[in-house]
């Protein structure tokens, strides 16, 4: 799950001796507001069409901007997850990928990795969703899931977050196996696990329409 896996290779770099109007053209056919500039391998920041417009030149060079965001990149190497963090700390809808020797190899979409991100928390695969709220030093998977087995389920993936109603404590979120929660609730309690939140599958939802709910409650958006 290495950035560099999941470079878009359609989304292609722009040069400082290019034309503002052609990155305007590239843009629109990629359907981006955003490009990555590059100079001699190097990366150098992106160029927003927001700033193309508001100066209002299309025969500017690109080497005459200033460009955005020349920290939002990761390392080749960095896990799928420093991608969509440093995505969310710039805004962008995309993430320069280089290499240890700081040349560009490339950018990776916000679509392409949250895709990926859904697929290591097992979001495609049928099952239920419960969160609990603990504090961190009550926290171990081993015990949860060991509780979670004795009602025949296993856990497929967890997450864990801030709880936002409580600042001492951690939102474990679980991806279960099985689609009935009943019983694995009311052991989870038996065992003073608080539950703050479940979601289960419910009949006459389409796979992709689960696929992308599920995900967005794991990230709380």
């Amino acid at each position: 799950m290495q950035a560099y896996e999941f470079i878009n290779n359609l989304i292609p770099p722009l040069k400082i001796n290019d034309k503002a109007k052609m990155a305007l053209s590239w843009m629109e056919e990629i359907r981006t507001n955003v490009l990555p500039v590059v100079k001699e391998g190097q990366f150098l920041g992106f160029l927003s069409d927001d700033l193309i417009y508001t100066l209002n030149t299309p025969e500017m060079h690109v080497g005459e901007f200033e460009f955005d965001s020349p920290a939002c990149f990761v390392y080749q190497d960095k896990h799928i997850y420093d991608v969509i963090k440093v995505a969310s700390e710039y805004g962008l809808n995309m993430v320069a990928v280089i290499d240890r020797e700081n040349q560009y190899m490339g950018v990776v979409t916000m679509e392409d990795a949250i895709g990926a991100f859904a697929d290591t928390l097992s979001i495609q695969s049928h099952g239920a969703v419960v969160v609990l709220s603990m504090f961190m030093t009550d926290y171990s998977l081993f015990e949860i899931a060991r509780i979670v087995e004795t009602e025949n389920a296993k856990i497929l993936s967890s997450f864990i977050s801030n709880d936002p109603l409580d600042d001492s404590k951690i939102k474990l979120t679980l991806k279960l196996d099985q689609t009935e929660l009943r019983h694995i609730k009311a052991t989870l309690e038996r065992f003073g696990y608080k539950i703050i939140d479940h979601y289960q599958e419910e009949a006459g939802v389409s796979e992709e329409q689960d696929r992308i709910g599920n995900l967005l409650r794991f990230l709380d958006i």
